[in-house]
């Protein structure tokens, strides 16, 4: 029974509040964006804020950066899907992936040496790549370009490990969701594109 105590004792239910409230929203941005519906951005402005407080609270740094950028790119996002009168979805060639897969990639390391000399971050390089490469995807997705959800089906993979071994286990369930809904996501807009 001291066991059990002890157990609530440790656990910051206004963080799983908070949580709760990130993930649902997160869901809603998602489901809408794979849709190409433009209050999608609204979700995104209350799931990242959340999501501002639990990353700084988890010491997840990169992650906590990466959430501002977010919630800035949800402004950009809906301003860019408001004033577009061209909902065409765009493709990127092969070539320009790549080099935006090596500049991820330099980058990731850059940030991750960073945080690993000059803070307390935990699982640095990990969290520097979900950082960089999802700045890349979300930019992607604000200029509606078809390949950001194939980034994301790879990034959200990589989260549910980061927030698994967090102990924050609704964001791994969520990123689990997001993996699903961006293959689906890539599919509809895919079949749009056609």
């Amino acid at each position: 029974m001291q066991e059990i105590l002890l157990l609530f004792k440790t656990v910051d239910f206004s963080l799983i509040g908070i949580e709760l409230v990130a993930v649902t929203f997160s869901l809603i941005y998602v489901i809408l964006a794979a849709k190409r519906n433009i209050y999608c951005w609204i979700a995104a402005i209350i799931s990242v804020s959340a999501y501002i407080y639990i990353c700084f609270c988890s010491k997840l740094f990169a992650e906590t950066g990466l959430q501002i950028f977010y919630l800035l790119m949800a402004f950009y996002g809906y301003y860019n899907w408001n004033k577009s009168t061209n909902n065409t979805i765009a493709t990127w060639s092969v070539n320009k992936h790549l080099l935006l897969i090596l500049i991820g990639s330099f980058l990731t390391f850059i940030m991750g040496y960073y945080l690993t000399i000059y803070t307390e971050a935990e699982m640095p390089i990990i969290d520097s790549f979900t950082t960089i490469f999802s700045i890349l995807a979300t930019y992607m997705i604000a200029k509606k370009i078809l390949e950001n959800w194939l980034y994301w089906i790879v990034i959200d993979i990589v989260s549910i490990y980061i927030y698994y071994n967090k102990d924050l286990y609704l964001s791994s369930l969520l990123f689990i969701t997001y993996t699903i809904i961006a293959f689906f996501g890539y599919i509809s807009w895919l079949k749009t594109k056609k």
